[in-house]
């Protein structure tokens, strides 16, 4: 199984997931997306070479797998299967669709590669937060003052790319909703109020899908013991 995340996450952030899974016979790839970890970030940015990589990774672990994307991985994970990448089921992790209410600005994105081309990547990052996150300022302001956001900073460039993703793909396509691969759709208790708001709209949009509350999960997050579970119930029914 794929372990993709999303915003400023990276291979290691999916380890925990990936080694859950394992203690139930599976194997749990966590990738690096572009702009992340050990991954290059050839120009230019499109979702489609995201997709690309996905169907790399797909095809160097045996042709045929699960994915398990999280937030904006999980919008790419949609995106990816719709164009054909081989995937045998689908767990989307609280995708961040907005189904045009409440969407970032439109140019968010220039924005941001704006801050970062000016070597100016605190600015973009503590910028993502606050508008594409919504994040209230109290919280950011607290983050930007913290020992986390030194890790956060040299992810910048991968914002930049997460809103490139999510503007473009601000309601999932025809082709994305109806994908013929079994798909779970899950979200964790509590969480965003958007971001159930985007889940039973998503569900609402794919008939054939599952809907799972993980109440394990919290605050957009993902309970790696939790959904391991739920993932190997899926692939592996008794």
């Amino acid at each position: 199984m794929l372990v993709v995340g999303g915003a400023f996450s990276t291979s290691a952030s999916g380890l925990p997931l990936a080694e859950a899974l394992a203690a139930h016979g599976l194997q749990g790839v966590a990738i690096d997306r572009r702009a992340r970890g050990a991954s290059g970030d050839t120009p230019p940015y499109a979702p489609a070479r995201e997709a690309e990589d996905l169907a790399a990774v797909v095809a160097a672990v045996g042709g045929r797998a699960a994915v398990l994307g999280h937030s904006s991985g999980a919008v790419l994970a949609l995106f990816a299967a719709a164009g054909g990448v081989p995937f045998t089921h689908l767990f989307l992790s609280e995708p961040p669709f907005h189904f045009g209410v409440d969407s970032a600005a439109a140019d968010l994105p220039a924005r941001l590669q704006a801050a970062v081309d000016d070597g100016r990547p605190e600015d973009a990052v503590t910028l993502f937060q606050r508008e594409a996150v919504g994040l209230p300022e109290p919280v950011v302001e607290r983050i930007r003052s913290s020992p986390m956001f030194a890790e956060l900073v040299p992810l910048a460039r991968s914002v930049v790319h997460d809103a490139r993703l999510t503007a473009e793909l601000d309601a999932p396509t025809p082709g994305m909703t109806g994908v013929a691969v079994p798909t779970t759709i899950l979200r964790g208790e509590p969480t965003f109020p958007f971001l159930v708001a985007a889940v039973e709209r998503l569900a609402d949009a794919m008939p054939a899908a599952e809907l799972v509350v993980v109440p394990e999960s919290h605050d957009h997050g993902v309970d790696p013991e939790a959904t391991a579970r739920l993932v190997a119930a899926r692939l592996r029914p008794a």
